[in-house]
């Protein structure tokens, strides 16, 4: 890819993952390589699968534990994962294998006191120009917004989970 660009998916609407993932999709049917990094995830989802299926053009890893953070208390194990998924982002940014890097809720990690907007800021700035960045999660810092080149905000109007709708296999995860 000549120009690469940057995304950023916010907002509190769902969909800004799922978003990623399609864009994936496209990408992987023109031949693309797609890196996606998940933050704070340790979940079984399904795109787990999907990323199996599809390994020589899609690499999905999880850097987080299928549990909660709390504001401003990460525990260590939430702080060495993510330190982890940052290093490998970094590799696949830098490294030449990969048309899109998906950095998954890592707006949220940054929201969260998991990662520093410092620490990120580097993937955003030194990325070679071929290579699309984009950043999902809820609360974008600033500092993310100001550097992309396009903004998508997933806006909640109506939630199934707001009348107690549970997760559904396939749907949410």
């Amino acid at each position: 890819m000549e120009l690469g660009l940057v995304q950023v998916y916010t907002g509190d609407g769902k969909g800004k993952t799922t978003a990623s993932i399609g864009l994936a999709m496209r990408a992987i049917g023109k031949g693309m390589k797609v890196y996606m990094i998940q933050f704070l995830k340790g979940r079984e989802y399904g795109e787990l699968e999907t990323a199996k299926r599809l390994s020589d053009s899609f690499k999905l890893v999880q850097a987080g534990l299928d549990s909660f953070v709390k504001k401003g208390e990460p525990g260590e194990e939430d702080l060495r994962l993510a330190h982890e998924g940052l290093e490998l982002a970094r590799e696949a940014i830098m490294g030449g294998k990969f048309d899109i890097v998906i950095l998954d809720e890592v707006n949220v990690a940054v929201e969260l006191g998991v990662l520093t907007v410092d620490e990120v800021l580097p993937l955003i700035d030194e990325r070679p120009e071929g290579v699309e960045l984009v950043l999902t999660g809820r609360y974008a810092p600033e500092e993310f917004c100001s550097r992309a080149d396009l903004i998508t905000e997933m806006k909640n109007v109506k939630h199934c989970y707001d009348r107690g709708v549970p997760l559904r296999e396939g749907i949410e995860f």
